[in-house]
């Protein structure tokens, strides 16, 4: 799952004040948070019920936090995507489709797919775009808060893969709201829940084949990319169905062992600087970024292999803490979460100077909750967490008082 050009597209958009007001309303995601918070709540109640539990505290709050920051990230940062869409459509767009004729809708979902699915294709197999995908990938569990484990760093590159769809002149509200519609379509898929759906399957991604996706296995690894169709899969040949004798098991080779917002966003870029800085051969170090995912300079390798999993003896990161703790990150998410909804709202009236101060302040209890969950809640935990504790409530003042 990775988060559609929806940013870099209204910056686009931002740039004619006539279609701004109509965008804001079709924001789609941001109305769609509260559907998947409650179908998360579902799912969990079902895997009480049913004794077949798919979640864990600390997994599922780290997704949701990671979550949080990418949507909050989403009214601060600009980029120069959204220059080159609008530089597109004013001087090289075929200008051929009307938002208002159901053709030009179709079309662009289904183009959007495409254009996705080669995103998402090299954003596995090359290690600059990896480097901005992987924070999806980290969870140990499958279920649909990890749907919402977001990247915050995707609008560096990743608005490249859309340029096709403004230089065929599809107009910037339509590409907005078919690529919102895709990253929601996504969303049930990350569930252990439903079995394979039969025909359903030979067209569209489904729970079964998006597991696939997730998995570490050998032979699940790099395969099944489609946020919609999963025909560009079986066309392009990475294909894989869900094998019964071979269950998932899900997370990346290298893991990060840790619930820390900012290593789960970072790490891979600096293991790619890492590697820069230690080799001898300047070659390699341009190689590093577009190398296949994975892939090291030879003198590196002899120094400081990266360290895979053994699958055979695979065990998730699972720190125990006592029961007050997670009640604290529970809450803490909660009110993370809270603020960050009705924060965004009032962001999109006042500007990103209180995007920046809510961007900061996730960071910080990202952070700090982190270590509560790592079993680090000695004297630097509380001081780190009464000095944010105190900005929670300055922030929280000026959002909701001033």
């Amino acid at each position: 799952m990775v988060a559609p050009a929806t940013l870099v597209a209204r910056v686009y958009i931002d740039a004619d004040n006539n279609i701004k007001e109509q965008l804001n309303e079709m924001n789609l995601i941001l109305y769609a948070v509260p559907f998947f918070l409650l179908a998360i709540a579902f799912e969990l109640a079902w895997g009480w019920h049913t004794g077949n539990r798919t979640y864990r505290l600390n997994d599922a709050v780290s997704s949701l936090m990671l979550g949080n920051l990418s949507q909050a990230r989403k009214f601060i940062m600009i980029g120069v995507g959204g220059a080159v869409y609008q530089a597109t459509t004013a001087y090289f767009s075929l200008s051929l489709w009307d938002a208002t004729a159901p053709l030009t809708w179709i079309v662009a979902f289904v183009l959007y797919d495409f254009c996705y699915y080669w995103l998402h294709r090299l954003g596995h197999e090359r290690q600059i775009l990896w480097a901005a995908h992987v924070a999806h990938h980290q969870s140990e569990e499958y279920n649909l808060s990890t749907a919402l484990r977001q990247t915050s760093s995707g609008f560096l590159l990743g608005w490249v893969f859309y340029v096709p769809m403004f230089m065929l002149g599809i107009p910037a509200e339509v590409v907005v709201t078919v690529g919102a519609a895709n990253l929601i379509y996504q969303f049930w898929v990350h569930t252990r829940y439903i079995p394979s759906l039969g025909w359903y399957e030979w067209f569209f991604v489904s729970p079964s084949n998006h597991r696939v996706h997730h998995a570490q296995n050998d032979q699940y690894m790099d395969r099944n990319y489609g946020g919609v169709f999963i025909l560009w899969d079986r066309l392009f040949g990475t294909y894989q169905r869900e094998l019964t004798e071979a269950p998932c098991i899900y997370g990346i080779r290298g893991p990060i062992e840790s619930w820390n917002p900012l290593v789960a966003l970072t790490h891979a870029y600096r293991d790619m600087t890492n590697d820069m800085l230690r080799t001898g051969s300047w070659s390699s170090r341009f190689q590093v970024l577009t190398a296949r995912t994975g892939w090291q300079p030879a003198d590196v390798v002899k120094t400081h292999p990266r360290l895979k999993n053994d699958l055979s003896v695979f065990q998730k990161y699972d720190p125990v803490v006592g029961g007050w703790i997670k009640f604290y990150a529970a809450l803490n998410l909660v009110l993370m979460t809270g603020l960050s909804l009705f924060g965004q709202v009032q962001i999109m009236s006042t500007g990103s100077a209180l995007g920046w101060q809510l961007i900061g302040l996730m960071l910080w209890t990202g952070v700090s909750i982190a270590w509560a969950l790592e079993g680090k809640y000695g004297r630097a935990f509380w001081l780190l967490d009464v000095g944010r504790m105190v900005m929670l409530g300055v922030f929280s003042f000026k959002v909701f008082v001033v």
